[in-house]
């Protein structure tokens, strides 16, 4: 059971973190991608590799999770870490302003912190209790997406201005980790168990071990691939002038940073609190559904309003999404084993993250962007059907009451 002390700690420096990860979440959806288009004139391997980016800190998250159990060091702490070295990142990648340290930049920068998603799940595992611990990671995510759309609203502007002012917003990323370093280093954390093992990657046994888990990973795979070829796709067909849109930097940040993160901010706590009592699977097919309207206006469209309703499905969905992605595991593993099961979610999340992309930004070589957008459709609705026979194992706790048993055997 979270003690009173514990959970308010954390929340109250969970909140001052979100500000930061507001700052860095557009980095990685918006800016380090428009300026390798706009500035570096990157190419498509280039360019897969930066929207890639916070995908190979996710496949590192069994390693990472195994690594910190076997070290001895703290959730929180380890967590710090990792942030501090996505801020000396970004510093590097401000002072050699060329493209191959830009590129590496990104990688390294983004995959420190994302590396550490399974971590902070341990810690609201923990400090925060089971019936308010959506409610109360839904109101940080809140000031996340006001932040988020904030800056981009900002750095849009400042890039219009003069695009090569993008030094200035990597120093303000650098200083947002940095910060966010801080906050983390004062979060109440413990040690993992049993995570350390002998093989780094031990906690993928779940994959083999765990038949519902593996069922719910594969309806994820398929949903989650598809919306990850469109994700950085928003940018590319706002910005590359083949389209026939070639919008600006301003106009590009309001379509992918400021709508979705309005319509986010608005829902976030609805969802949240949906998340505390609803069937998770009848809610994770909702939110598919939502992603399937988002993509379809998105793309399907050339003028402003269905750019606009394409920007705010997504940021609706998103918002659920935020919620279900970050938490769901905890409705599933053993309390000691959240952060092994979530470092599973997130290796084959960074799997698809890494994959979509490279798969995205060649397919359009060959395919109009809009075919595109209709197969990503299609492999969202197969991942709903997917998720329908499962709806009657979504009750919160079910399944993590089931295998406190069966895991320690």
């Amino acid at each position: 059971m979270a003690s009173l002390a514990d959970t308010k700690r954390t929340f109250h420096y969970e909140r001052w973190r979100a500000v930061s990860n507001g700052v860095l979440e557009t980095a990685a959806t918006t800016f380090l991608l428009l300026i390798a288009v706009r500035w570096f004139e990157a190419g498509t391997t280039a360019k897969a590799f930066v929207a890639s980016a916070s995908s190979f800190g996710l496949l590192a998250t069994p390693l990472v999770v195994s690594t910190v159990a076997r070290l001895g060091w703290k959730t929180a702490t380890a967590a710090s870490r990792l942030a501090a070295a996505g801020a000396c990142s970004f510093v590097i990648m401000a002072m050699v302003p060329v493209l191959p340290v830009f590129v590496v930049g990104s990688v390294v920068g983004l995959t420190s912190i994302s590396s550490a998603v399974p971590l902070l799940t341990q810690i609201y595992q923990e400090n925060y209790p089971a019936k308010r611990r959506g409610h109360l990671f839904s109101k940080t995510v809140m000031i996340r997406i006001a932040v988020a759309a904030l800056f981009s609203e900002f750095a849009g502007r400042m890039l219009t201005h003069n695009m090569s002012s993008f030094r200035v917003l990597l120093i303000l990323f650098a200083a947002a980790s940095g910060f966010a370093s801080y906050c983390l280093a004062q979060y109440p954390s413990r040690l993992l168990t049993g995570g350390g093992g002998t093989h780094p990657f031990r906690s993928l046994r779940f994959v083999r071990t765990d038949q519902d888990f593996r069922r719910i990973l594969i309806a994820w795979m398929v949903m989650g691939f598809a919306n990850l070829m469109m994700l950085p796709m928003r940018v590319e067909y706002l910005a590359n002038p083949k389209y026939g849109l070639a919008l600006g930097a301003g106009e590009i940040a309001f379509l992918v940073g400021v709508v979705p993160n309005a319509a986010r901010l608005t829902l976030s706590p609805i969802w949240g609190r949906l998340f505390d009592r609803m069937n998770f699977f009848t809610l994770r097919a909702v939110l598919n559904f939502g992603f399937v309207v988002g993509i379809t206006s998105f793309f399907a469209s050339s003028n402003v309003t269905g750019l606009i309703l394409g920007a705010v499905a997504f940021g609706v969905s998103n918002s659920g999404g935020d919620v279900a992605w970050s938490l769901w595991v905890t409705k599933f593993a053993p309390a000691d084993r959240v952060a092994e099961y979530m470092s599973v979610h997130t290796f084959f999340t960074g799997v698809r993250g890494f994959a979509a992309p490279l798969v995205a930004f060649h397919a359009v070589n060959v395919l109009p962007l809009k075919t595109l957008g209709w197969i990503s459709v299609g492999l969202i609705l197969i991942s709903i059907g997917m998720l329908i026979p499962e709806i009657r194992f979504g009750r919160p706790g079910r399944k993590a009451d089931a295998l406190v048993e069966e895991v320690s055997e």
